[in-house]
């Protein structure tokens, strides 16, 4: 059972789905011309796009598997980490190419960097934590 806490960031991350799929109407449009953007900014809003989705469902899969293995305080630690990678790293390719025809991105791109050292510490911390839980429970 989730706790308290992993209940609540659930129940907000499932309603902050609705502002990804609303930004996929946002990628309809510049992808279909009706919103201007030039290559850069689309390769970049596609890309913030996909990740924002994607780090959603997994950083809801990491809630789901630390609370199946009894992770702890721990293990919301590090589903909650997984899902600040959610605003990071989609954070980081919107961000860095907002403004009028940039030509390349700009300093936000930074934020990708931290999302993938946090995405990366987070997954190895969870998958840690994991084998200790199950090497434990053989004993």
């Amino acid at each position: 059972m989730f706790s308290a806490t992993m209940t609540i960031t659930a129940g907000a991350v499932l309603l902050t789905i609705i502002g990804i799929a609303y930004g996929g109407t946002f990628m309809l449009r510049v992808v279909t011309g009706k919103q201007g953007a030039n290559a850069l900014q689309k390769s970049f809003f596609r890309a913030g796009h996909a990740h924002a989705g994607v780090l959603v469902t997994l950083g809801l899969v990491v809630a789901l598997v630390m609370t199946a293995a009894d992770g702890g305080p721990w293990g919301d630690r590090i589903a909650g980490a997984v899902l600040s990678t959610a605003i990071l790293i989609p954070g980081g390719f919107f961000f860095s190419a907002m403004g009028r025809d940039p030509k390349k991105p700009n300093r936000w791109i930074a934020l990708i960097w931290v999302g993938v050292i946090v995405l990366t510490l987070a997954l190895l911390a969870g998958g840690i934590l994991l084998i200790a839980t199950g090497a434990a429970a053989l004993s």
